[in-house]
């Protein structure tokens, strides 16, 4: 159970990583100091972040794979990856974007992706 809980704490800072590498630029444009940087500057930058995804990333894999002692399939630990990755997307885009992204047909979607989480693990 350590491990399990572990595991998704690491996926939930991994992907808090990746969503500000790969969506926070986009808010650039409000920032004075950064609103003119070349596209090479901000993909610099985005890779300085997602660095840091990768150190979380990693270890959550291997410590929560079953064939490193882990409780999760490789199958299991992607699917939860996907739904903390929406999770994780939804608050950022509520909090740093305030957009108001959740309508019926996300909360269905959303409602299909726990439900493929709960199917592998049975």
């Amino acid at each position: 159970m350590k491990k399990a809980v572990f595991t998704i704490v690491l996926l939930i800072l991994s992907n808090s990583f990746m969503t500000l590498a790969w969506y926070g630029h986009l808010k650039f444009k409000q920032m004075k100091d950064l609103n003119n940087l070349p596209l090479a500057a901000i993909i610099l930058i985005s890779w300085g972040i997602a660095l840091f995804e990768y150190c979380f990333q990693v270890p959550a894999n291997r410590i929560g794979f079953i064939g490193n002692g882990g409780p999760f399939t490789l199958l299991q630990l992607k699917v939860i990856q996907e739904v903390i990755t929406i999770c994780v997307f939804i608050l950022f885009s509520a909090i740093v974007f305030k957009t108001n992204l959740l309508q019926l047909n996300h909360l269905a979607g959303f409602g299909c992706l726990v439900l493929a989480v709960y199917l592998l693990f049975k």
